[in-house]
């Protein structure tokens, strides 16, 4: 057959057109959504590959994709930093896919001081927290997302209050008198941590559901960079961002519902009778009333609360060359307290902007966080009231005086004066309501100049804005007021923290000899600025408080400049260096000492690319040590180095010409020589990976020395204008052991179980406290308690524990009964008294540790989260002050009916023993935080939306030896009138569309 050469052109033309169009037609598009199998949460940025194909998508911020594959037998692979890599066949137009935590904790990139780093190339000691592994239920305020979660971390909320904060110590604190909170950052702004007036917890003014991450730097290696009020530790808070996905939506709603569960244990109305009438005395029987009203139950509510949030992520496309990512978020919260009154309110917003520029050689980050709060505050004097209230009276007394409300009153018919008054009536008859509006907010700039693209040109400059007022007003029928004509009182304060950082950055890897490199410099300067107004109380018929008379406004303003030089070199990928220093200029300190210099030194060897390489059991080994010296100028006054006139503020302090008074100027106490507090820190460390890093860990071994304590101590009379003053002096020694643990004994596509446990024991001992030595001296008295006047349970002690309790020794029955009144002649004089006083105990714990746990099934997940103390004690303040027969039968004007503990039934004690060690109680306890559910309904509303549902159960219960309500104490070991941590309920629901 002879073919002409256009036929064969022809006929090769139908072959390749026919198998073109085959190989279109085998091409099939593959969509779905990427969740972790842990909890059911959407995956973003997930690489989805078409194997041996350079065809590649990654999924958005709902976890979402769209791929094209050549046909139904190819195969696509997912693969995600930190997820183990899964292979599927494009043989279904929609294929979810559930990827499992590879649990490679050590490849994490974590945020630190001024960048972020791979967990594997760290030198310091930091431990991040990220929102998967967060503490779950009603969260209000930031800090208790890491309840339990990091080793030497120590979290303890003051109670119960709507919005209430937390005290925060990393590594036990490092001072006696300044600051011992750690430095905030949130998104590069380092904030002002001493609150804000009208909001309970500068904490809570963020939204927990816009945190992305918290990383805690704990050793000075990774906080110097900080120098200044770094020697506390560092949380640095990190909010979500954008991408430049589509736009996904995320609505996510909660209800909580909190009641007390353990209330102080008082007597009963019938008990108070048969123990007034057992004692037989007339004048307080004919005081008996007949009711039984347990006053702790008339104060407390079950609080509800709603949490509903609203964000939008994804690239808006503002041209063709253009798209910039962005989130935004729009928060509402409503919390009462279980405190009758308490309620708190907080509206949020934030935004985040990430544009790129000039080919992608500038970079800009925008953060924006608004917040307005408003804050009812309850009398949290009730607390204490409800537990001294005579329990035989009514709540209301049948007539119009007083607000209606039962008050012990005199013959005259006004109310005893220093009879405990009506609790209920206490939160009733009064409105404290403070409203808070605060602004953080950067803009972060990062120019990767053209001319050399390894220089970077960074600057940052950032606000921390906060305005408040507030109004506490006394109802004029109330008991207790000024005047007994009802108060008003007034407050204004603004806060402005401005920041500047311009940097430069260098980062360049060295192949040829094996080395990376990266340099920083930078200058820094922060302004504060605080400007309150002082408005006089007034009663209902404009009679002024002259004790709240003040003239003029406070305007308290500091800075810091400063600059910072950083080094990290990696040598072979095993041998790596960190050194920093930093140089801070203080407003708070003179001329003469404002300057305070910080360095930091830190070295890591990776054992396992040295020595384990070929290891199928060791993943992950590495030695880490630094040292580095870190400052404190917390805690304070702006101008304690130099005199500050100030007016006299009440007639007592007021020269009288004729009929005038004229206010006189008196100087405050100051001393010209304060310096820097400075903390010198060594920290030993062990990372290690085990079995594809199934199980791993950390352990650190730490020594802070802090010298040139800010001390507050007495002068001697004359020498200034007080009698104690501020002075560097004294020394204090931390040390401990830090141990972490994470494990996983189940991985697979369908059941996950993971394991966290931490622990640390750390020791907190006063090395010096005067400059001369003194056999006599006997400490600085501290911990002044309820009851009596001038009575202190602790020491500031050489040897000792900060606030170590300094007691007498009681004396006990043949029955183990405590004999009022006797305790042991410890020195032997034969005369018992003030000078048999010996230290007993101590309030902060020898041990702390946390664990959680999470189980993983199909759809379900389930987790408990607990942290306990061992080795800490507690003052009973109530037992000592009202365990006593004289708080039921009160002398005071001419003998009233109270209340009283039920311990009196134990010890007897007729009046109150203060100073007696029986009140020393082992406060070593176990709390079970939080047991959560969660189930993933996956696509809803055809396939158009992703729904989760999830509740919890908080505050669970507390194992302890305590006899007190509560262990767990945030203050420095004296137990009185702790407002309840309630147990909380609360479910909720997460849907993205």
């Amino acid at each position: 057959m002879n073919i002409s050469l256009k036929q064969l052109q022809r006929v090769c033309l139908m072959i390749i057109s026919f198998g073109l169009s085959i190989s279109s037609y085998a091409q099939t598009s593959v969509s779905g959504t990427v969740s972790d199998s842990k909890d059911g949460t959407p995956i973003q940025g997930v690489t989805v590959t078409v194997k041996g194909t350079r065809t590649a998508v990654k999924t958005n911020a709902a976890g979402t994709y769209n791929i094209t594959a050549p046909n139904a037998t190819s195969v696509l692979v997912f693969t995600a930093i930190n997820f183990v890599s899964q292979q599927l066949a494009a043989n279904a137009a929609n294929l979810d896919v559930k990827m499992v935590q590879a649990n490679n904790q050590l490849q994490d990139v974590v945020v630190v001081a001024y960048g972020t780093k791979k967990k594997t190339d760290l030198t310091g000691s930091v431990t991040s927290v990220t929102a998967k592994d967060f503490q779950k239920g009603a969260v209000n305020s930031a800090e208790q997302l890491l309840q339990g979660k990091v080793a030497g971390l120590e979290i303890t909320t003051g109670g119960g209050a709507a919005g209430g904060g937390s005290k925060i110590r990393i590594r036990g604190g490092a001072s006696l008198n300044a600051s011992n909170d750690p430095l905030i950052v949130v998104d590069g702004v380092p904030v002002d941590g001493n609150g804000v007036a009208g909001s309970p917890n500068f904490l809570s003014t963020l939204n927990p559901n816009d945190i992305e991450s918290i990383s805690v730097l704990k050793d000075a290696a990774s906080t110097a960079l900080y120098g200044s009020r770094a020697s506390n530790g560092v949380l640095i808070i990190t909010t979500k961002k954008g991408n430049s996905g589509k736009t996904v939506f995320n609505f996510t709603t909660k209800f909580s519902a909190a009641k007390v569960n353990n209330f102080v244990k008082v007597f009963s109305g019938d008990q108070v009778r048969d123990i007034v009438k057992a004692n037989g005395d007339p004048n307080y029987i004919s005081k008996l009333g007949t009711a039984n009203t347990d006053w702790q139950k008339e104060i407390y509510q079950t609080a509800a609360g709603f949490d509903n949030n609203l964000s939008a992520s994804g690239g808006l496309k503002v041209n063709k060359d253009l798209k910039i990512p962005f989130r935004i978020s729009a928060g509402y919260l409503n919390q009462d307290g279980v405190l009758k009154t308490n309620n708190f309110q907080r509206l949020t917003t934030s935004l985040n902007l990430s544009p790129k520029f000039l080919d992608d050689h500038l970079t800009v980050n925008l953060n924006v966080k608004y917040s307005n709060t408003k804050t009812r505050f309850a009398n949290e004097g009730a607390i204490g009231a409800a537990v001294s209230m005579n329990p035989t009276v009514p709540v209301f007394s049948g007539n119009k005086n007083w607000g209606g409300y039962y008050e012990t009153l005199q013959p005259s018919g006004l109310p005893l004066d220093l009879a405990t008054r009506n609790p209920l009536a206490l939160l009733e008859l009064r409105k404290n309501i403070g409203v808070a509006n605060r602004v953080i907010g950067n803009v972060q700039l990062d120019y990767k100049t053209h001319f050399l693209p390894d220089l970077h040109v960074l600057v940052n400059v950032g606000m921390d804005n906060s305005y408040s007022n507030g109004n506490d007003n006394i109802d004029s029928t109330a008991a207790t007021n000024f005047l007994r004509k009802g108060s008003f009182t007034n407050y204004k304060q603004s806060k402005v923290n401005n920041l500047a950082d311009v940097s430069l950055f260098y980062s360049k890897d060295l192949k040829n000899i094996k080395s990376k490199i990266d340099v920083l410099a930078m200058h820094s300067f922060q302004n504060f600025y605080t400007n309150v107004s002082y408005i006089p109380t007034v009663n209902q018929v404009g009679v002024i408080d002259s004790n709240t008379i003040s003239k003029g406004n406070k305007k308290p303003e500091y800075a810091l400049d400063s600059y910072v030089g950083r080094v990290n070199y990696t040598y072979n990928d095993k041998y790596l260096l960190t050194a920093s220093i930093r140089r801070d200029a203080s407003s708070k300190f003179s001329k003469e000492n404002r300057v305070g210099y910080f360095p930091a030194v830190a070295v890591a060897w990776k054992l396992k690319n040295e020595f384990f390489q070929s290891s199928k059991v060791i993943s992950d080994l590495k030695l880490r040590a630094s040292y580095g010296v870190t400052g404190q100028q917390d805690g304070i006054g702006f101008y304690d180095y130099q005199a500050v006139y100030n007016p006299s503020v009440n007639t007592a302090a007021q020269y009288q010409l004729g009929n005038t008074f004229y206010n006189f100027l008196r100087p405050d106490v100051y001393n010209p020589d304060l310096k820097w507090e400075t903390t010198t820190s060594t920290n030993l460390g062990l990372d290690f990976g085990l079995f594809g890093n199934r199980l791993s860990g950390s352990i650190d071994v730490y020594n802070k020395d802090t010298k040139d304590l800010l001390s507050n101590v007495a002068i001697a009379p004359g020498a200034n204008f007080g009698i104690n003053f501020t002075k560097n002096i004294g020394s204090i020694t931390n040390k401990g052991i830090e141990v972490s643990l994470n494990a996983t004994p189940v991985r697979n596509n369908n059941l996950s179980w993971d394991i966290s446990v931490n622990g640390t024991y750390n020791s907190l001992d006063i090395s010096k406290l005067i400059d001369i030595t003194d056999p006599s001296f006997r400490g600085i008295s501290t911990n002044n308690i309820s009851g009596g006047t001038g009575n202190y349970v602790s020491k500031h002690q050489v040897g000792f524990s900060p606030y170590a309790y300094y007691m007498q020794t009681q004396v006990y029955n043949a029955n183990g009964k405590p004999i009022e009144g006797f305790y042991n002649d410890n020195n032997r004089d034969g005369k018992p008294n003030d000078d048999d006083r010996g230290y007993f105990k101590k309030p902060t714990p020898d041990f702390l540790f946390g664990l959680s746990t999470q189980v993983n099934y199909k759809k379900y997940s389930i987790g408990l989260a607990g942290h306990g103390m061992f080795g800490n004690y507690l003052y009973n303040n109530f037992n000592a002050n009202s365990a006593n027969l004289n708080s039921i039968q009160n002398a005071i004007g001419g003998g009233v009916i109270g209340n009283a503990g039920v311990n009196y039934l134990e010890t007897r004690f007729k009046v109150p023993q203060y100073i007696s060690d029986y009140y020393i109680e082992n406060a070593s306890f176990f709390r079970l935080d939080n047991i959560n559910l969660g189930y993933n309904f996956g696509k809803i509303a055809k396939n158009k939306a992703n729904l989760r549902l999830n509740a919890s159960a908080q505050n669970i219960f507390v194992i302890s030896k305590y006899s007190g309500v509560d262990p767990e104490n945030a203050g420095n070991g004296v137990d009185n009138n702790i407002y309840p941590r309630p147990r909380i309920y609360s479910i909720g629901a997460s849907i993205d569309f």
